[in-house]
């Protein structure tokens, strides 16, 4: 049996809506809905909140998660996701502990599901490095998504000749933040993502939302109280 550890990386900092990780939803902290959905998944074995913050370790462990302290260095806005990756990963093989899958839960997409999350999982295969969710795109690189220098001139992102109709285009998708899966190794020894073999979870709209500001947070509210009013 595969040990399967998960992980919620959350710094106290945050520029588009300060002190976001721990602003409540439905009544809990927003960090917290990472750690209770883990806990509902049968195969994951531990969880383990990455944080500098005094007040996100307090809520990670009132809601049953263990802390991994992250040092400042890689909690500032510029510091790279996969970096506090790596640094957790050793933090545990300094302590002696090994797994076979490590899965983030980002803090900020707090709709996910169950379901959601055991399609990351039974996604990760031999012939996977990486498992990312994503959802579908509402505007397509070939017509109208564009680039803007400094003097507001704008370019097609994806110029093409072959397609002339929007319909005929590929489908594109966006990347959400639901779910990342991965093998420790992979995450030890590459430097980005899609320098691996990537499989991707298609996740609907109404459970892909990403909290990065505040009108963010207000749709996610609203979406959250239309769940209630459903369940």
């Amino acid at each position: 049996m595969k040990k399967i550890f998960a992980f919620v990386f959350a710094r106290g900092g945050s520029k588009g809506l300060p002190r976001k990780n721990v602003l409540p939803l439905g009544g809990i902290p927003l960090v917290a809905h990472s750690i209770k959905l883990a806990k509902q998944i049968n195969n994951i074995d531990r969880i383990f909140v990455s944080t500098d913050d005094d007040e996100i370790k307090t809520i990670a462990n009132e809601y049953g998660a263990e802390v991994i302290d992250r040092p400042q260095l890689l909690s500032g806005d510029t510091a790279s996701e996969i970096d506090a990756w790596r640094h957790a990963i050793r933090n545990l093989q300094e302590r002696g502990e090994k797994f076979d899958i490590f899965l983030s839960l980002p803090a900020t997409s707090p709709l996910r599901n169950c379901s959601d999350i055991s399609a990351c999982l039974d996604s990760l295969n031999d012939d996977t490095d990486v498992v990312i969710t994503v959802t579908p795109a509402s505007r397509s690189p070939y017509f109208n998504m564009v680039s803007r220098d400094s003097d507001g001139f704008s370019n097609i992102l994806n110029r093409s000749e072959v397609y002339t109709r929007r319909q005929d285009t590929p489908e594109a998708f966006d990347i959400t933040t639901v779910a990342y899966v991965l093998r420790p190794n992979f995450i030890l020894n590459n430097e980005k993502l899609f320098d691996g073999r990537v499989r991707s979870v298609v996740i609907p709209k109404e459970r892909a939302v990403d909290i990065d500001d505040y009108w963010d947070y207000k749709y996610a509210e609203m979406l959250f109280k239309e769940n209630l009013k459903c369940s």
